[in-house]
């Protein structure tokens, strides 16, 4: 349990990131600590939903404790922001911790972030930057990647639209999404269980008529699925092998440019994304971030938010692996989409927990 000390000195931190997000344009707002949980935690993805206080409320239906700032801010700009429009906020922010008890479910998050359709490229270094210069002195690690090259690899794939989708579902899956492709690409035999089924002249015989709450039209309608699959041609091994290729990227920015370059010559569909990457390492340069030594990975961000679609970054403790990142950001473009009722506007931002800044400055 965090002291009332060490309490008092994170605030007093936020307080000083606060400002310093401030001085660079932001507008504070502020979040209901419970918010509506039914549309939201379809939003967090697996984890976060598995990690949220919920509750119900007689009057508001189900209810939660917010798990992070960046939807329910999202939500008011959509509905009443205009662009461009930058923010900040500081609060306790509420996730369980049923793995590790030494870990806090209750702590401070102080974010940053920037609504401008602009200058996509621009937006990003700047929210990198901005947070990078309010933990400047500090021994800390940064890392990059991009969410949107790997899901313009995979809408590029020669493969069918049910394949395509699949796989973009599960990208924050890595487990799931290895499995989908090796089945996909053929390296993995179908299940004996699933040939008899499709092979059955009467498939709803083996099936039944139904299977727990599924009427046979559902079940039907999935096995006709499942044909379809099956007599879809394998990904190419070649395909594959790039999908592969991008996952295990790990260098600095301008070494996985020159390799990303590469891969679009086979994979012309990633060539607008890597075109995006190098815009952002031109404006990361311009605003003094050492590019040359930064890191990119090309799996960094997979387990993280699931409204991630881009440019995702963080900040590590170096010298104490066990801790969590210090910050992290990226790009949610699709999220506005989602919760502004089809009208998008490119979005990105970043938080920084200042109880880990305190402890890294030994102040707690």
């Amino acid at each position: 349990m965090i002291q009332p000390d060490g309490k008092a000195a994170a605030w007093a931190e936020a307080e000083r990131l606060t400002a310093h997000f401030r001085a660079a344009g932001a507008l504070p707002v502020e979040a209901d600590i419970l918010q509506p949980a039914d549309t939201l935690l379809d939003l967090y993805g697996e984890d976060i939903r598995a990690r949220a206080y919920v509750t119900t409320d007689p009057l508001r239906g189900e209810m939660m404790l917010r798990p992070d700032f960046t939807v329910p801010v999202v939500q008011m700009h959509m509905s009443s922001g205009a662009d461009p429009a930058r923010y900040t906020y500081a609060g306790e922010v509420f996730r369980r911790q049923e793995i590790d008890p030494d870990r806090p479910v209750e702590y401070l998050q102080v974010g940053y972030e920037v609504f401008d359709g602009q200058g996509p490229a621009a937006a990003d270094a700047e929210v990198f930057a901005v947070i990078s210069d309010a933990l400047a002195g500090l021994p800390l690690r940064a890392a990059t990647g991009d969410i949107g090259i790997l899901m313009a690899a995979v809408r590029g794939l020669r493969t069918t639209d049910a394949r395509k989708a699949a796989l973009l579902r599960h990208i924050w899956r890595p487990r799931r999404f290895r499995a989908l492709l090796d089945r996909f690409g053929g390296r993995v035999s179908v299940p004996s269980t699933r040939v008899a089924l499709l092979e059955a002249a009467d498939p709803m015989a083996l099936a039944g008529a139904d299977i727990g709450l599924r009427g046979r039209d559902e079940v039907e309608a999935r096995i006709e699925t499942l044909r379809e699959d099956a007599a879809a041609a394998p990904i190419s091994a070649e395909e594959v092998s790039l999908i592969d290729t991008i996952l295990a990227l790990r260098e600095t920015v301008p070494m996985v440019l020159s390799q990303l370059r590469d891969i679009a010559m086979d994979l012309p569909a990633v060539g607008s994304a890597v075109q995006m990457l190098s815009r952002r390492s031109d404006a990361l340069a311009a605003r003094g971030v050492a590019v040359d030594s930064l890191e990119f990975e090309g799996s960094f961000g997979r387990t993280a938010l699931e409204y991630y679609d881009g440019f995702v970054f963080g900040l590590y403790i170096d010298s104490r692996p066990e801790l969590p990142p210090i910050a992290t950001g990226g790009r949610y473009d699709a999220l506005t989409t989602v919760l502004g009722g089809g009208r998008a506007v490119p979005a990105v931002g970043g938080v920084i927990r200042p109880g880990l800044v305190v402890s890294l400055r030994g102040g707690a």
